[in-house]
C-alpha cells in the first residue's frame, strides 16, 4: 500500500528555517508536492517536483525562500524553509500522484496524501 508520512514540523520564529521531510512508500511516483493549509482558508499550493525533466514549481509566496527536493531514490521529498514568516504558518501536506503533471498541479488531482505537519512560525 502507499503511504506517505511527514516530519519535521515546529514551531520556529520569524526569519527562522525549517526542514520538512516526506517518506513515501508502495510506488514510484511521477509527481510529488507540497501543500499547506493555514485555519479558515483553503489548501493551497507550495511547491512540486516533477519527474519528467526535473522540474520544480513555487508558489510566488514562497519562490526564493523555500526550495523542494527529492533524494536520488525518490523516496523521499524535502521542503526547505528559509526565512519563514507568520503568514508561512499552518498544516503542510505531502501529496503523491504517479502520473506526471504539467504547470502548477491542483490538490484534487493528487491521490496520495499524508497526515500532515504543524508549522508555525511566531512574529
Amino acid at each position: 500500500q502507499v503511504q506517505l508520512v511527514e516530519s519535521g514540523g515546529g514551531l520556529v520564529q520569524d526569519g527562522g528555517s525549517l526542514r520538512l521531510s516526506c517518506a513515501t512508500s508502495g510506488g514510484s511516483f511521477g509527481t510529488m508536492a507540497w501543500f499547506r493549509q493555514a485555519p479558515g482558508k483553503e489548501r493551497e499550493f507550495v511547491a512540486s517536483h516533477t519527474s519528467s525533466g526535473g522540474i520544480n514549481y513555487y508558489s510566488d509566496s514562497v519562490k526564493g525562500r523555500f526550495t523542494v527536493s527529492r533524494t536520488n531514490a525518490r523516496a523521499t521529498l524535502y521542503l526547505q524553509m528559509n526565512n519563514l514568516k507568520p503568514e508561512d504558518t499552518g498544516v503542510y501536506y505531502c501529496a503523491a500522484a504517479f502520473n506526471r503533471k504539467v504547470g502548477v498541479p491542483r490538490a484534487t488531482s493528487f491521490d496520495y496524501w499524508g497526515q500532515g505537519t504543524q508549522v508555525t512560525v511566531s512574529s
